[in-house]
C-alpha cells in the first residue's frame, strides 16, 4: 500500500487496506450498540425480546452490514498520484472521481479510530481550501503508509516534485501535556462539577426515598454528560502533544482512538484564551484555535477535540504559542474600550468583563466572569465588521460590534459598548483589515 504511485497506471491506482471492510464492520457493529443501549435509556425499551438477545442482534447485524459495506466500499475504491493531483475513485453503482490537485491542499491529518489501531491501520483526512465538503478521506492504510502518503502530499502541496520515499519534516516537540494535568484540570472545570454534583445529589435522594426509576430521568441525562466531559477532556486529550515543524504546528493527542493533526499557520484565523473561574484561581488556560475549513466539518471528535490547541497551560506558555501563530499578538497590552456602566441592563454582573481592543495587527475582544474568554483576531482575516443595535440599546445608547471570522471558538464581538465608541471601533477595524490584507 506504498504511496509511490508514480508508475502505476491512472486506471489500476492503489487500493487501501484490505482489512477495511473488517474495521467497517465493527464500527458500525458499535455504533448500532450505542444506539441500542441510548434509545432504551431514552424510554423506547428492548422490546419484546431479551437485553442480551437484542444487544446480540444489533452486534452481528451491524458487523454483517458493516463488513458487506465496508468489503464494497474497498473493493471500488482506488487512490492515484501522479504529478498533478491526487484522484481516489469510489462509487459501486454510481460511479465518482474525487480530484485533488496539489495546490489546493491545506493539511492532511491522520486519525486512527481505536478498531483500527487494533490492526495497525488509520485513517488518511485531507483539507482543501473550500466549502463544507472540502475534506476527503481514505479508510484505511496501514499506519507507516499512511504517514508515508501524508508527507508525499504535504511535500507536493508545498511545491516538491520530488519523487521516491520522501523524510519526515524535522519536527521540535513544543510541549507535552501530562494526563494528570488534564485530569485535573477536567475536576476542576465548573461544568463538570456542576455535573457531578447533581448527579450524586440525585442518586442519594434515589436510594434515600427508594425512588431509583422515578429519578432514572434525570440520573440519566447527567451521567451522560459526565461521560462525555471526560471523553473529550481527558481520553481525546491524552498524552496531549504540541510539536513545531517548518509549516506548522502539529498536535498528538488520545488514549484510545489517537490522531494526528496539522494546523499550517496560514489557516489560523483567530484564537480564543478560554479561563475557566477555578482555573484563573491557578494561572491556567486553555487555547482553542479557529482553523479555515475546519469549522463546516463534523467528525468523531467533534468540534471541541479539533479546535483545541492547548488543553491546559501557563499563561507564559500560552502566550508564545499565541505569538508564533500570530505574530505580533499582544492581548493584554491594547488599548481597551470598556462596555459603560449603563450597559449592566444586558449583563448585571459580566459587563464589568467586556472590552475590545487593537493594536497594528490584532484585534481583542474579551467578555465572561464565569468563564473569561479573550478572542484574538489578526487584521487581515477580518472578513466584515458589523454595528448591530436594537430599540432597548439605542435606548441605553450602547451598541454592538461583530467581527465576522470563519466559525469558530474565536467570537471576536465588542457587546454593549457606548454608541459612539463601538461605531468608531467598526469604522477603525474597516481600515486596519484594508491596510493589513493590502
Amino acid at each position: 500500500m506504498a504511496p509511490e504511485s508514480e508508475a502505476v497506471p491512472e486506471a489500476v491506482g492503489l487500493r487501501t487496506h484490505p482489512m477495511t471492510g473488517v474495521v467497517q464492520g465493527a464500527l458500525w457493529a458499535a455504533a448500532a450498540s450505542v444506539g441500542l443501549v441510548s434509545s432504551v435509556f431514552s424510554g423506547d425499551g428492548w422490546g419484546t425480546m431479551s437485553p442480551i438477545v437484542s444487544l446480540l442482534i444489533a452486534l452481528v447485524g451491524g458487523l454483517v452490514v458493516g463488513m458487506v459495506f465496508g468489503y464494497l466500499s474497498w473493493r471500488f475504491t482506488r487512490y492515484v498520484i501522479d504529478g498533478d493531483e491526487l484522484r481516489i475513485n469510489s462509487g459501486i453503482i454510481t460511479k465518482a472521481s474525487r480530484r485533488i490537485p496539489y495546490e489546493r491542499i491545506q493539511s492532511v491529518d491522520i486519525a486512527e479510530p481505536f478498531v483500527a489501531r487494533l490492526f495497525g491501520l488509520a485513517e488518511l483526512r485531507i483539507e482543501m481550501a473550500g466549502g463544507k465538503d472540502s475534506r476527503t478521506s481514505l479508510r484505511f492504510l496501514e499506519l507507516d503508509d499512511a504517514r508515508a502518503l501524508r508527507r508525499v502530499l504535504l511535500a507536493r502541496a508545498h511545491g516538491d516534485t520530488q519523487t521516491g520515499v520522501i523524510a519526515d519534516e524535522k519536527r521540535s516537540i513544543i510541549t507535552v501535556v501530562s494526563p494528570q494535568r488534564v485530569v485535573i484540570g477536567t475536576l476542576l472545570s465548573l461544568d463538570f462539577l456542576a455535573a457531578a454534583a447533581g448527579l450524586v445529589t440525585l442518586v442519594v435522594l434515589a436510594v434515600y426515598f427508594d425512588q431509583v426509576l422515578v429519578l432514572l430521568g434525570g440520573i440519566v441525562p447527567l451521567g451522560s454528560w459526565v461521560v462525555q466531559i471526560v471523553g473529550k477532556r481527558v481520553i481525546q486529550q491524552w498524552n496531549f502533544t504540541l510539536s513545531r515543524g517548518d509549516r506548522g504546528l502539529r498536535i498528538e493527542r488520545g488514549l484510545l482512538s489517537r490522531s494526528s493533526q496539522t494546523i499550517p499557520y496560514s489557516r489560523v484565523q483567530g484564537i480564543a484564551i478560554k479561563e475557566p473561574f477555578v482555573w484563573r484561581r491557578l494561572g491556567w488556560q486553555r487555547l482553542e484555535v479557529d482553523i479555515a475549513g475546519y469549522a463546516a466539518q463534523s467528525d468523531d471528535q467533534g468540534t471541541e477535540s479539533t479546535s483545541t490547541l492547548l488543553p491546559i497551560s501557563d499563561p507564559s506558555l500560552a502566550a508564545a504559542i499565541i505569538a508564533e501563530l500570530i505574530p505580533g499578538a499582544m492581548a493584554e497590552s491594547v488599548a481597551r474600550t470598556a462596555a459603560p456602566r449603563r450597559s449592566w441592563v444586558f449583563a448585571p454582573i459580566g459587563w464589568r468583563s467586556r472590552w475590545i481592543g487593537a493594536d497594528d495587527d490584532t484585534f481583542v475582544a474579551r467578555e465572561g466572569w464565569i468563564e473569561r474568554s479573550t478572542s484574538i483576531v489578526p487584521h487581515n482575516k477580518t472578513q466584515s465588521v458589523e454595528l448591530r443595535q436594537g430599540p432597548l440599546a439605542r435606548w441605553r445608547r450602547i451598541a454592538t460590534i461583530e467581527v465576522h471570522t470563519p466559525k469558530g471558538p474565536a467570537n471576536a464581538d465588542g457587546r454593549n459598548l457606548d454608541e459612539h465608541d463601538a461605531r468608531d471601533a467598526m469604522l477603525a477595524q474597516l481600515i486596519r483589515a484594508r491596510a493589513s490584507r493590502a
